[in-house]
This record gives C-alpha cells, sequence and structure tokens, in this order.
C-alpha cells in the first residue's frame, strides 16, 4: 500500500514523512500548456514509507489534510485537466469526445 497527505490548510510536521512537495497542476504559459509543480499557498503533498500509522504534530495554526492510502494500481497514467486515462491516444479520443459532447453517454 500507498498513502500520501494533500495538506490544504495550514502547517505541520509529520513523521517518517518525505518534505512537503508541490501539487502537479497544469498552467497555461504563453499560449502552451504545462505540468509544474505549484508551492505556493497550502497545496502540498507528502508522501509516506511503509508502516500503518501516520503522525503528525500540527503547527501553531493548525493543520488540515486529506489522507489517501491504497495499492497501486501499476498501470500507465496519462491525464489532461479533470480526465485520466492510460495512453496519450486514449486521453486524445476521450478530449475530442468532450468537445463532441459523446464523452457521457446515458446507460441504457
Amino acid at each position: 500500500r500507498r498513502a500520501f497527505a494533500y495538506v490544504f490548510e495550514g502547517a505541520g510536521a509529520f513523521a517518517d514523512a518525505s518534505a512537503p512537495g508541490g501539487v502537479l497542476l497544469e498552467k497555461e504559459v504563453a499560449g502552451q500548456e504545462l505540468n509544474i509543480r505549484d508551492l505556493s499557498g497550502d497545496r502540498t503533498l507528502i508522501r509516506f514509507g511503509t508502516g500503518d500509522e501516520v503522525t503528525v504534530q500540527a503547527g501553531p495554526e493548525g493543520i488540515r489534510f486529506l489522507l489517501v492510502s491504497g495499492a497501486p494500481i501499476d498501470e500507465p497514467v496519462a491525464w489532461h485537466g479533470p480526465i485520466v486515462m492510460n495512453t496519450q491516444e486514449e486521453l486524445m479520443q476521450a478530449m475530442r469526445d468532450l468537445r463532441n459532447g459523446t464523452f457521457i453517454q446515458a446507460a441504457h
């Protein structure tokens, strides 16, 4: 299993964890979309190693975070905006479907 914490408010110190890392975001710069690690504000990721518990010491203003844990999917990941697929080709098809209004179809 793998685990990470998404800190969205405040600050704190997590035991046996990585240093805070920026959240991977899409930004448009000079007309091109770039994936960057954003370290602004309270949005950071903390990655955990092995173990079965999480220990955190809240900072003076407290901390709010989302803890996520699960088994790795061991599949390739291609993403753009809100869409996540396995390959760039699937991603491009999904974007075409989204533009054409056929991305989400009613169940029969």
